[in-house]
Protein backbone atom coordinates (compact mmCIF):
# COMPACT_ATOMS: atom_id res chain seq x y z
CA UNK A 1 0.00 0.00 0.00
CA UNK A 2 1.25 3.62 -0.88
CA UNK A 3 1.01 6.12 2.17
CA UNK A 4 1.53 9.66 1.11
CA UNK A 5 4.21 12.18 2.62
CA UNK A 6 1.86 13.86 4.65
CA UNK A 7 1.74 10.38 6.90
CA UNK A 8 4.99 10.34 7.57
CA UNK A 9 4.98 14.06 8.38
CA UNK A 10 2.55 13.81 10.91
CA UNK A 11 4.35 11.01 12.75
CA UNK A 12 7.18 13.22 13.10
CA UNK A 13 5.74 16.39 14.04
CA UNK A 14 4.19 14.01 17.24
CA UNK A 15 7.65 13.02 17.88
CA UNK A 16 9.03 16.91 17.59
CA UNK A 17 5.96 17.72 20.11
CA UNK A 18 6.34 15.33 22.21
CA UNK A 19 10.22 16.36 22.88
CA UNK A 20 9.33 19.90 22.90
CA UNK A 21 6.58 19.00 25.73
CA UNK A 22 8.94 16.68 27.51
CA UNK A 23 11.83 19.74 27.20
CA UNK A 24 9.70 22.05 28.51
CA UNK A 25 8.75 19.87 31.85
CA UNK A 26 12.35 19.13 32.23
CA UNK A 27 13.63 22.69 32.11
CA UNK A 28 10.86 24.34 34.30
CA UNK A 29 11.07 21.77 36.95
CA UNK A 30 14.82 22.60 37.36
CA UNK A 31 14.38 26.05 37.61
CA UNK A 32 11.68 26.39 40.47
CA UNK A 33 13.48 25.65 43.53
CA UNK A 34 16.56 27.11 43.11
CA UNK A 35 19.04 28.84 46.13
CA UNK A 36 18.92 32.72 46.01
CA UNK A 37 22.60 31.99 48.16
CA UNK A 38 24.73 29.09 48.18
CA UNK A 39 27.45 30.08 50.37
CA UNK A 40 30.27 26.97 51.22
CA UNK A 41 31.92 26.79 54.80
CA UNK A 42 33.41 24.51 57.49
CA UNK A 43 30.81 23.17 59.38
CA UNK A 44 30.89 22.11 63.23
CA UNK A 45 27.84 20.84 64.73
CA UNK A 46 28.79 18.96 68.09
CA UNK A 47 25.95 18.37 70.42
CA UNK A 48 25.14 15.18 73.06
CA UNK A 49 23.68 13.41 69.85
CA UNK A 50 24.85 15.48 66.48
CA UNK A 51 28.71 15.45 66.05
CA UNK A 52 29.62 16.86 62.13
CA UNK A 53 32.69 18.54 61.20
CA UNK A 54 33.16 19.06 58.03
CA UNK A 55 33.18 21.26 54.86
CA UNK A 56 29.61 22.41 53.17
CA UNK A 57 26.98 24.14 51.76
CA UNK A 58 24.33 26.78 53.34
CA UNK A 59 21.68 27.29 50.57
CA UNK A 60 19.01 29.92 51.20
CA UNK A 61 15.95 28.90 49.23
CA UNK A 62 12.63 31.27 49.13
CA UNK A 63 10.81 29.65 51.76
CA UNK A 64 14.18 27.00 53.81
CA UNK A 65 17.70 26.74 54.48
CA UNK A 66 19.36 23.85 53.43
CA UNK A 67 22.58 23.32 55.88
CA UNK A 68 24.64 19.91 53.94
CA UNK A 69 27.99 18.64 55.66
CA UNK A 70 30.46 16.64 53.50
CA UNK A 71 32.69 13.95 53.99
CA UNK A 72 35.17 12.48 51.42
CA UNK A 73 32.73 13.96 48.69
CA UNK A 74 29.30 12.02 50.35
CA UNK A 75 26.91 13.93 52.02
CA UNK A 76 26.87 13.33 55.70
CA UNK A 77 24.11 15.70 57.49
CA UNK A 78 21.76 17.33 55.31
CA UNK A 79 18.76 20.05 57.12
CA UNK A 80 16.38 21.42 55.59
CA UNK A 81 15.76 24.18 57.98
CA UNK A 82 11.76 26.13 57.32
CA UNK A 83 10.25 28.63 59.82
CA UNK A 84 8.26 25.86 61.70
CA UNK A 85 10.15 22.66 60.84
CA UNK A 86 13.10 21.04 60.27
CA UNK A 87 13.63 17.79 57.74
CA UNK A 88 16.58 15.78 58.36
CA UNK A 89 17.83 12.94 55.65
CA UNK A 90 17.39 10.36 57.72
CA UNK A 91 14.19 11.12 59.48
CA UNK A 92 11.01 12.90 58.09
CA UNK A 93 10.54 16.45 59.34
CA UNK A 94 9.63 17.51 62.53
CA UNK A 95 8.52 20.22 63.85
CA UNK A 96 11.47 22.83 65.17
CA UNK A 97 10.66 22.61 68.95
CA UNK A 98 10.70 18.80 68.85
CA UNK A 99 13.63 18.96 66.60
CA UNK A 100 15.36 21.34 69.56
CA UNK A 101 14.41 19.46 72.61
CA UNK A 102 15.66 15.73 71.06
CA UNK A 103 19.21 17.12 69.50
CA UNK A 104 19.94 20.47 71.11
CA UNK A 105 17.90 21.54 74.61
CA UNK A 106 14.06 22.77 74.89
CA UNK A 107 15.16 25.79 75.99
CA UNK A 108 16.15 27.01 72.49
CA UNK A 109 13.78 29.35 70.52
CA UNK A 110 11.78 27.24 67.40
CA UNK A 111 13.97 29.72 64.88
CA UNK A 112 16.92 29.30 66.46
CA UNK A 113 18.87 27.01 63.43
CA UNK A 114 17.45 29.01 60.66
CA UNK A 115 18.02 31.97 62.37
CA UNK A 116 22.07 30.33 63.11
CA UNK A 117 22.42 30.15 59.78
CA UNK A 118 20.83 32.53 57.88
CA UNK A 119 23.39 35.30 59.48
CA UNK A 120 25.58 37.24 57.28
CA UNK A 121 28.72 36.96 59.43
CA UNK A 122 31.46 34.56 57.72
CA UNK A 123 32.54 33.59 61.27
CA UNK A 124 29.56 32.56 63.39
CA UNK A 125 30.23 30.27 67.11
CA UNK A 126 27.24 29.51 68.94
CA UNK A 127 28.56 28.15 72.96
CA UNK A 128 26.08 26.37 75.16
CA UNK A 129 28.57 25.13 78.16
CA UNK A 130 26.01 24.42 80.13
CA UNK A 131 24.24 21.86 77.45
CA UNK A 132 27.38 20.82 75.82
CA UNK A 133 26.59 22.54 72.62
CA UNK A 134 29.01 24.18 70.04
CA UNK A 135 27.95 25.52 66.62
CA UNK A 136 30.57 26.83 64.71
CA UNK A 137 30.12 28.51 60.80
CA UNK A 138 33.06 29.57 58.96
CA UNK A 139 32.03 30.49 55.50
CA UNK A 140 34.18 30.48 52.76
Amino acid sequence: MYYSGNFYNKGLGIKKLSFLILSIFLFAGCSFNQPKIVSSATILIKTPKLKFYDKGFISKFQNFTRVEVFSAGVTVLRLDIYENQICKDTFKCQKSENFNQEFLHSSYEKDFLKKLFEKDERNIIHKDNQHSILIKIKKD
